[in-house]
């Protein structure tokens, strides 16, 4: 069986110094390895052909095989580590919250536990017939979502 450890370590290693992060590893049964990266600037495929030698170079198929795929976090995937939300600060994002709420709005600012996003709400005003939108904050703990991702706008 891989070691996931090692193969953490070994990532880490190969991204450090750059402003790659680890989004997250994976080594699934018949030791198929999955390794997601990201940065602010996004990922190309030389990078991920960089990381996979690193790996191979520490990890031996003659004495263990394993399937291995190193690639960007997927564009459409929930955000799993802090890098990607402070990746997508201005950008619209959708959130289901924990509790059943579907939100979405711009992700404004994040902290260590939580973040901030500007929600657009339908209200109706005193003495008018039609609601008016108004932009709102709300702050969202991570911890009380299901997800969080980055919302792709077809208009």
């Amino acid at each position: 069986m891989i070691d996931k450890t090692l193969l953490t370590e070994t990532v880490e290693q190969a991204i450090a110094g750059t402003s790659i992060f680890l989004v997250d590893v994976q080594v699934n049964p018949g030791n198929a390895i999955v390794v997601e990266i990201d940065s602010p600037e996004g990922i190309d495929i030389d990078t991920c052909a960089d990381i996979t030698r690193k790996i191979e170079s520490v990890f031996d198929r003659d004495k263990e095989d394993y399937e291995l795929e190193v690639g960007s976090a997927g564009l459409t995937s929930p955000f799993k580590v802090k890098g990607q939300y402070l990746k997508n600060i201005g950008n619209q994002v959708e959130i289901l919250t924990k509790d059943g709420r579907k939100l979405k709005g711009t992700l404004l600012s994040v902290d260590d536990d939580s973040f901030t996003v500007e929600i657009t709400k339908k209200v109706k005003e005193p003495g008018k017939k039609k609601p008016v939108e108004v932009a709102e904050p709300e702050t969202l703990d991570m911890d009380n979502c299901k997800y969080v991702k980055y919302l792709i706008d077809f208009k």
